[in-house]
């Protein structure tokens, strides 16, 4: 007879429990929508929408310390495509970068054997997508190309590096967080270490300045915190003032440029770098709940804070209407005197214990709508913000904030109050920028209207409880039960409940609370119930409380299986059910065994006091059933018979099998089974092996074998065919063939059989044993090892329990909490991740191969199809095979319906597509060229109806800047009311000579002559700069447009840039009115950033165009090489012809397509023949690359646009269909 072995097929997994100390800091949620955080030594990858698993890394030795996504910031294309690498890092100081999606590893990079402090990817997109930086500590920054594994380069500095964190204006800036202080890097370059060794700038930590300890008593926290003016020094503070730099974290705020913050146990400080200055305080009131994390947002001044408790808070800065843009008036009386973060938002907190607590918070980079909490015992709770609009007259006067107010742009693009739009897609979507405000009469205005934000819980994912665990796989799928099958796993744990899961998903089934004490063991009865057993712990005569419960799993219901026993009485040490299910053998520690019918919950038979205690036992396979069905088939056929055919013709044999057949049904009808007979054999404390036999209540004692001499005192015993195992506590194993007679000894020299088990499945010898130290593998068939697992050899965990998930998988609980599906070679392997069968499908491009993602891309941006919009991906001609077209559209199918309803809406521009399709791809580059894109096309085609400027639009342009998070490619008059209001903070917040000095130069700069010249006037006379400054003063106030003194003056400041004096010649120059000259003179000392700044701030749009052009070509430039951000000062500046051409240059070309034919909806191109050969071309090549991904509807459409350049292309493209039909 064939041999018939079915198995499910039941991928590689690892279910995880808690996490271990040093995975605190160990999350990340990368571009690609996907969660990463570590526990133990494996690295979990999480779908954030839908909160499931997709992947487990297993490949680190030690605890994971850190893990870092790459950034997506570069264009995607067949050579450079969508892909998940995730970088992790553990305590012995090797770095992991992974392909997750495949779960290998890319390379492995080790430098020293100490934990990585901090990594990151360099941002810059034209660098190298590859290259990280890590803190190796105690001291040494390494740049590593993250590709080879090959060192860039490294460099060590005098004190222990604790963070760093990189400018996100500027990618040559980077401010390390050190054990003393700060050291900012100004010179950092991915092709050589940065050669001086930063500037150096000390904290006084803010509790230990003596201003604040005196203040906090009555004055209560705000006026304290305006007294501690200066924090941050270049001397070394005193040693009585400082205690250990207790700062928790540093970052550069994304959101405007030269500001950082410091995040303390109880305040967060928010720095302005051009002056050092504290420019704002998160002060936590006396009773609040200090702080852990802080993450500052890019698209809005918006901070998340994670508390101590497990409660999230997001705080948006109050925009400050007090300040008005003209110049030399009187100020308020009052004007905001700091940066103010309001607490707009808050989550629940979680219930901290000792070992439950949060260990790190991660943001969602692209929306910034929602963030994670990973907590110690492995759960990861995933809130999302929610907008609701509030109503117009529920002003609530208590709250002292300023009201956040809804945007008036959704993706880009102002819309009206009836449009579709989606507001809680991102940050951006939901809260107006800081600038929206710009005095009382906004209020008025109609299309303003304020929300209030809340966090959702949308999703949860938890771990296992803690170890230690007892783990029984549901009885093997078999012919007969193929139907009904689910691989199901119990779990018992030390609480005492049983947690069941499904093996295919991952996913806990259920959580049944059963018992009071650990859990001990479980045995299936069927399919859908078990019988688990605890213990409690012993008292003083070593007796305990045993609770043996029987469970049916689909209603929960559960039953005290030995009724009133059970108190006071000696442990159960096993229980163990017969092959057929119908007998459980319960085995104690020091008392005789017990054998119950399972089917009725009776007691059949308790050993008598002098009867042997069993050290081991296990249910014969072989039984009776089939002889005793043959012969109530017999008898069946036989009583049939009778009633047919007269009396006389019974015969005498049949009659007595009659007879039989009716006791034995009076008997069964208790049970509706036939009770057949089974046997078991089991071990005593004098080493012989007893055989008994139970039939019906019945039970025979049959046969003794004498013990093996070799054999030590016998742990465990396994029976399978005519195969019996035994296991001593010397670690031999003894294998009998009952049918041969013969009987062979292994010594494994592994300690202690705990446990031995066959493997499901006809005719499969295969055998699993467990040790103290680890686990087997064994064929019993060959008498030879399979494989074998060794703690503190191979792994690092240890074993606490091993069982049979299929006939060639196995699954093994382990103490650092994790469970573990292993094939026959125990070897921890990560999985494909295109081949889980996952319960909700995810959106993730990123798992598609990169062809099919492109083409799903280009699917998506140029609806609509043949004049209708589609999510239905089957009918479009993409001949790729089934299989990748039906992935497709389970993606497309992923998606929420809010976001299918935009995509399908025809009002949705194209513009808003691409940027909402960046969203969803979470493409940085695309992200940010598109929303620069979009807001200046859309203004520019509001401009060009009204030639003569209109109070309308321009009002609409003062409520709808592109925000300040886009620094120099923000519109002119909004960055220069940005610049005078943070002159105006840091005047305020000036505290020595030198900040007096740096905010007059800035006033100059800014033209506001009146309050320098104020400023210039404050130096007291004991300053070494006394008549300097009065002089300056002087020549400020009298400046004159006169010829000579302008001619003078200039030739003044021409003198001195030639000798080294660049800032001071500027700021002549300024006075004059020459700024022109002065972006010259710094952009030909390659002080570029300044020269752009000063344009913005003091040149009308022509001049201004001017220089900032010179910086795109500067920016071009090899040696520079920043083209992308070239680019987008190009479109800041409304030049798009320029911006298209560039893109096709680069071979961007479905950016550049994407472009032309929105700068063509909105007429930005000027018609002539240069600008249709460019368009032509783009669409040409456009449409070969579409070709090239196998996308032919696309490649269609625009080689059919493409004019000329298109037409070989079209009658290639239409080629193979005749050729097909003439076949």
């Amino acid at each position: 007879m064939q041999r018939f072995t079915v198995n499910i097929k039941l991928p590689a997994r690892t279910l995880t429990g808690a996490l271990s100390a040093p995975n605190r800091g160990a999350a990340d949620w990368g571009w690609q929508g996907l969660i990463a955080y570590g526990c133990h030594s494996l690295v979990l990858v999480v779908d954030a929408n839908t909160a499931q698993t997709l992947q487990v890394l297993e490949r680190h030795k030690a605890s994971v310390v850190k893990v870092k996504w790459a950034k997506e910031n570069y264009h995607h294309n067949i050579g450079s495509p969508y892909s998940l690498r995730l970088a992790s890092a553990d305590v012995t100081g090797k770095i992991i970068v992974w392909d997750v999606a495949t779960g290998t590893a890319r390379c492995e990079i080790q430098e020293h054997a100490k934990p990585i402090q901090d990594m990151q990817w360099l941002w810059n997109q034209d660098a190298s997508r590859d290259l990280l930086l890590a803190v190796h500590p105690p001291n040494y920054i390494v740049l590593w190309n993250a590709d080879t594994g090959t060192k860039l380069w490294k460099k060590s500095y005098a004190e222990n590096i604790l963070s760093f964190s990189f400018d996100p204006f500027d990618p040559s800036h980077l401010a390390l967080l050190t054990s003393e202080g700060i050291v900012f890097i100004s010179d950092f370059s991915p092709s050589k270490a940065p050669a001086s060794s930063g500037k150096k700038v000390y904290i006084s930590s803010p509790h230990s300045s003596p201003s604040h300890n005196k203040l906090a008593a009555a004055t209560g926290a705000k006026k304290a915190l305006d007294k501690v003016k200066i924090l941050i020094s270049n001397e070394k503070p005193s040693a009585e003032s400082v205690t250990l730099n207790d700062c928790l974290q540093l970052s550069y705020l994304p959101s405007k440029r030269n500001y950082m913050l410091l995040l303390y146990p109880r305040e967060i400080l928010i720095l302005d770098l051009e002056v050092n200055q504290t420019v704002g305080v998160i002060a936590i009131e006396r009773t609040g709940v200090p702080f852990l994390q802080v993450i500052p947002c890019f698209q809005r001044d918006g901070l998340f804070c994670l508390h101590e408790n497990g409660c999230i808070t997001l705080r948006v800065r109050r925009s400050n209407c007090s300040i008005t843009g003209t110049p030399n008036e009187e100020p308020d009386p009052d004007p905001v005197q700091e940066l103010i973060y309001d607490l707009r938002s808050q989550c629940d907190a979680i219930r901290v214990t000792k070992t439950v607590r949060p260990f790190s918070m991660v943001c969602c980079p692209v929306n910034e709508n929602s963030a994670a909490l990973v907590v110690s015992d492995g759960r990861v709770m995933i809130w999302e913000l929610k907008s609701s609009i509030a109503g117009r007259n529920v002003r609530n006067s208590s709250s002292s904030a300023s009201p956040l107010y809804s945007p008036v742009s959704f993706c880009g693009i102002p819309v009206g109050a009836f449009q579709n739009k989606l507001p809680d897609l991102s940050l951006d979507s939901m809260i107006a920028g800081q600038s929206t405000i710009a005095g009382e009469e906004q209020l008025k205005s109609p299309f303003l209207q304020e929300v209030h934000l809340k966090f959702l819980l949308t999703g949860l994912l938890s771990g296992l409880p803690l170890p230690p665990f007892a783990i029984r796989m549901c009885p093997p799928l078999t012919t007969k039960n193929i139907k009904q099958y689910e691989p199901i796993l119990a779990v018992g744990t030390s609480n005492g409940s049983v947690l069941v899961f499904h093996l295919t998903s991952g996913l806990l089934h259920k959580e049944l609370s059963i018992h009071s004490c650990e859990v001990k063991g479980i045995e299936w009865i069927s399919l859908t119930g078990f019988i688990s057993f605890a213990t409690s712990t012993p008292n003083n005569l070593g007796l305990v409380r045993n609770e043996l419960q029987l469970v049916d799993l689909p209603t929960g219901r559960s039953i005290a299986f030995r009724g009133e026993r059970g108190n006071d009485e000696p442990a159960i040490e096993m229980i163990k059910v017969s092959h057929l299910k119908q007998y459980l053998a319960v085995v104690f520690k020091d008392k005789p065994l017990e054998i119950w019918d399972v089917r009725t919950c009776t007691l059949l038979r308790e050993m008598s006091k002098n009867f042997p205690i069993a050290t081991a036992l296990e249910w014969s396979p072989s039984h009776n059933l089939k002889s005793l069905r043959k012969k109530q088939l017999a008898a069946r056929e036989a009583m049939a018979r009778q009633t047919v055919a007269s009396d006389t013709e019974v015969s005498s044999v049949e009659s007595s099998v009659i007879s039989l057949l009716q006791e034995a049904e009076s008997k069964s009808e208790l049970s509706q089974n036939i009770s057949a007979r089974e046997h078991f054999v089991f071990t005593g404390a004098d080493w012989q092996v007893y055989h008994l036999t139970v039939e019906g209540n019945a039970v025979k004692d049959s046969a003794r074998i004498p013990p093996d001499g070799s054999m030590g005192s016998i742990t465990c015993i396994a029976w399978k065919g005519d195969t019996l195992v035994l296991g001593d506590v010397d670690g031999n194993l003894n294998f009998w063939d009952l049918k041969a007679r013969v009987s062979r000894g292994i010594p494994t020299h592994r300690s202690w059989v705990k446990k031995i088990r066959f493997a499901p499945g006809k005719g499969n010898q295969k055998l699993l044993a467990m040790y103290n130290d680890g686990a087997e593998i064994w064929d019993s068939k060959e008498v030879q090892m399979v494989s074998s697992l060794r703690s503190g050899r191979n792994v690092n965990f240890r074993i606490l329990d091993v069982d049979w998930c299929t006939s060639d998988k196995v699954v093994l609980a382990s103490d650092d909490g994790c469970i573990r599906v292993l094939d026959l070679s125990m070897k921890a392997s990560c999985f494909r991740m295109d081949e889980q069968d996952l319960i909700e499908p995810a959106w993730c491009p990123y798992l598609l191969v990169p062809r099919a993602s492109l083409a799903l891309k280009a699917f998506l941006l140029h609806q609509p199809w043949n004049e209708k919009y589609s999510l239905d991906i089957i009918n479009t001609d993409y001949p790729e095979n089934e299989n990748i077209k039906n992935l497709l559209q389970e993606q497309l199918n992923s998606l929420s319906n809010d976001i299918k309803k935009l995509l399908l809406d025809p009002d949705f521009t194209l513009l808003q597509r691409c940027l909402l399709v960046a969203r969803l791809y979470g493409d940085e580059s695309e992200l940010h060229f598109w929303t620069v894109a979009a807001h200046y096309l859309h203004s520019l085609s509001q401009e060009k109806p009204a030639k003569q400027i209109d109070t309308a639009i321009l009002q609409e342009q003062l409520v709808n800047p592109l925000d300040i998070c886009y620094d120099i490619l923000c519109e002119n008059h909004y960055f220069q009311k940005f610049q005078l209001e943070r002159v105006n903070l840091q005047e305020v917040k000036r505290s020595t000579y030198d900040h007096t000095r740096k905010c007059a130069d800035q006033l100059l700069l800014l033209g506001q002559t009146d309050r320098a010249v104020q400023l210039l006037l404050e130096t007291s006379s004991e300053n070494a700069h006394y008549y300097c400054d009065s002089l300056k003063a002087c020549l400020v106030t009298t400046v004159t447009s006169s010829g000579p003194s302008q001619s003078t003056i200039k030739l003044v400041a021409t003198n001195m840039i030639a000798n080294g004096k660049l800032a001071e010649g500027v700021q002549l120059l300024c006075l004059i009115d020459k700024a022109a000259d002065a972006c010259r003179y710094l952009q030909t000392y390659g002080e570029w950033n300044r020269a752009a700044w000063l344009a913005k701030v003091r040149l009308n749009s022509e001049e201004c165009a001017d220089v900032l052009k010179r910086w795109v070509d500067h920016l071009c430039s090899p040696q520079v090489n920043q083209k992308s951000k070239a680019i987008l000062v190009l479109l800041s500046l409304g030049c798009f012809t320029k911006v298209a051409e560039m893109l096709h240059s680069m071979r961007y070309f479905d950016r550049a397509a994407l472009f032309v034919e929105a700068c063509l909806k909105y007429g930005a191109f000027e018609v002539n023949d240069d600008t249709n050969k460019l368009i032509h071309a783009v669409y040409a090549d456009y449409a070969r690359s579409l070709k090239l991904l196998g996308f032919k509807q696309g490649a269609l459409l625009f080689a059919s646009k493409a004019g000329e350049s298109g037409k070989e292309l079209l009658t290639e493209l239409k080629q193979p269909k005749e050729e097909v039909t003439q076949e």
